[in-house]
Formats: C-alpha cells, structure tokens, sequence
C-alpha cells in the first residue's frame, strides 16, 4: 500500500516530499533501487605497506624474547628506537599480538596462595578467642577513639577490653597479656582469633602469643564470616538504646564501656548460650541457674498442666560447643572428592 501511494505521488512531488508523505526515509528508498548483489564482494586488496610474514615473525619473536617479554610494546619500540632499530610501529606491535591473543599484563603477576578456612571449635571456656577493634566516634567529624575487645567464643564473655586514642600492636599486646595472666591460660590451651588488619598481625602481637603458647588464627580478607562474635558483640554494643551519637572525650567512652560490659558480662541473657549471661557460662554456675530454672517450671507445671498442653517446659539446653566455620566432616569430603 505504502509503495503505491508513494508512487503516485513521487512524479508530482518528488522524492523528498513523498518520502515524508508516506513516511519513508529517503535512505531505504534510494537502497531499494539499487540492484541486488548476485556475486560475493570482491576481497580487499592488501595494502602496500602491510608486513610480511617474515617481518611478523621476528616481531613476535623480539616481544617474546627474555629481554622484552615483560615489557610493555610502547617500551620495546622506544628501546629499539633509541639502538637504531626500526621493526615496525608501536599500533603495529599491539595489531600483532592482539592477533595472537597476547594483548594482556605482560609482565609477570604475583601470586598468592589461597587462604585456609579457619576452623575452630571450643567446647568450654578459655579454649577459643577472638578479638577485634571498632571505631567509636568522638565529640567533632574526624574524631574518634578505638575500642579493643577480647571475647571468649564459648561463654561469650568479654575477657579484656580498653579505649585507646589510636591504634597499636603494642597497646594490642598489653591488653592481651593482661587478659591471659588474669586468667591463668597455660601454654597449648588457647588459640586466639583475629582479622588480618595491623595491629592483629603485628610483630608485638605475633611475638607474644609464639612466646606464650597461644595459638594464632586469622580471617580470610574480606570475610567477615570469618569473624562472626567479635562483630555481632560489636552490633550488640552499637545498637544499645544508650549508645550516644558521639562520644564528648575520650573519658565519656571509656565510662560508657566499662558500664555496658559489666552489664552485657552479668546481666544481658545471650540467646546463644541458652539466655545465660556471659559470666554465668564463664565461671561455671549455669549448670546451677538452669537447674533452678528447671525446678520453677516443673512447680509451675504441676500447678497448672493445662496451661501448657499438658507439655511439660524445659529451660532452653546448655551450649555444648561453638566454632568459627564449623567443621567438614571427612564424610562429606570424600563425598565431594569422589
């Protein structure tokens, strides 16, 4: 319909105003009167000033040579240029080895084997812990003051902490041979979990656990995974209704820890050790407070069996064990191998 209206117009209009007319674009009109192709193009000829293959050759051959297999193209031709060797252009040699797939880094990359996965399990306290370090904020932007925490994996108690104005391996090192000395820990009994930030692989640090016996475990980088009671502690602390925007000095903070640790180390009921507190699982005593708990609901219970469906209650169990990544069992890995 479109190419009979067009041509009856195209004589008394001409082609531009008909095209508009009908809504043609000029372009596909003139295409369409041009004949269509019934032989395969003619190929390029080459150009005259195109490399032989002989020339390619001993181009490959110089970028691939001990002396420049590492250097970039823009520096072997400079190199050449300044003995008085000409071979081919610089776009040459990139045209080359992008032809041969060779257009990448050329010199040689550094390689570093993979991270372990760190495992570890505690099945009591003073087996396992973990310490990390976060950014409290101080009185103006730019401001702020650095909170060490050590935690016990197992009883979720907070074994050693300190505000400092700045970050150290050698503030990290007092604080955690004050924490093994307060607590007795023998050689071979502890291993200590940490990222990979400074002050955890710090020489202070690596120096005095290798001389006291303890074990040195670290993260994978960028896996805070790797990590998980440092940083839900630190979720735990930053989220408390009282937790202040900003911090006045480094006095205010400090006060403000040793308040919210005494409370989260004796009265916050975790819910991953069975809503004990921290100390309680610590020194040993929530066997006794579980018992307790126990005898309150069996009296409960017997005064009212109804209430509860006739299901006798039981207090939530002990924690048995905890663990960073637990572990695969060999079941499973010959599994996965075979």
């Amino acid at each position: 319909m479109i190419d009979e209206s067009f041509g009856r117009l195209e004589p008394l209009l001409g082609t531009k105003v008909a095209c508009a007319a009908v809504g043609r674009a000029r372009a596909t009109h003139y295409r369409h009167l041009k004949p269509g192709r019934t032989t395969p193009p003619k190929p390029r000829p080459a150009p005259p000033n195109k490399l032989a293959d002989a020339e390619v050759d001993d181009i490959l051959a110089v970028l691939r040579s001990p002396r420049f297999v590492d250097c970039s193209p823009a520096q072997v031709y400079f190199t050449l240029l300044d003995e008085g060797v000409y071979l081919a252009s610089e776009s040459s040699f990139y045209r080359i080895l992008r032809a041969h797939d060779e257009v990448r880094e050329r010199r040689r990359q550094a390689t570093h084997p993979a991270k372990v996965r760190p495992e570890l399990i505690a099945n009591k306290p003073l087996v396992v812990w973990s310490w990390d370090i976060t950014k409290l904020k101080g009185s103006k932007r730019g401001v702020y003051y650095d909170l060490y925490v050590v935690i016990d994996i197992f009883s979720r108690y907070v074994v050693a902490w300190c505000v400092a104005a700045s970050e150290s391996g050698e503030l990290a090192r007092e604080l955690i041979a004050d924490a093994v000395g307060r607590h007795n820990i023998a050689p071979g009994q502890l291993t200590i979990h940490a990222d990979r930030g400074s002050s955890m692989t710090s020489n202070p640090v690596t120096e005095l656990l290798t001389f006291l016996g303890i074990g040195r475990s670290h993260s994978r980088p960028h896996t805070s995974n790797d990590n998980p009671y440092s940083e839900a502690q630190f979720k735990t602390l930053k989220y408390c209704p009282a937790f202040p925007e900003r911090f006045g000095c480094i006095e205010d903070a400090r006060a403000f820890c040793e308040a919210f640790f005494a409370y989260y180390n004796h009265e916050h009921r975790h819910s991953g050790i069975g809503y004990h507190t921290p100390a309680s699982v610590h020194y040993g005593t929530a066997t006794e407070v579980r018992a307790q708990r126990s005898e309150t609901l069996d009296t409960a219970y017997a005064a009212n069996p109804a209430r509860f469906r006739h299901r006798r209650p039981q207090p939530p169990q002990l924690p048995t064990v905890a663990w960073i990544n637990e572990p695969v069992p060999v079941e499973d890995i010959a599994q996965m191998a075979s």
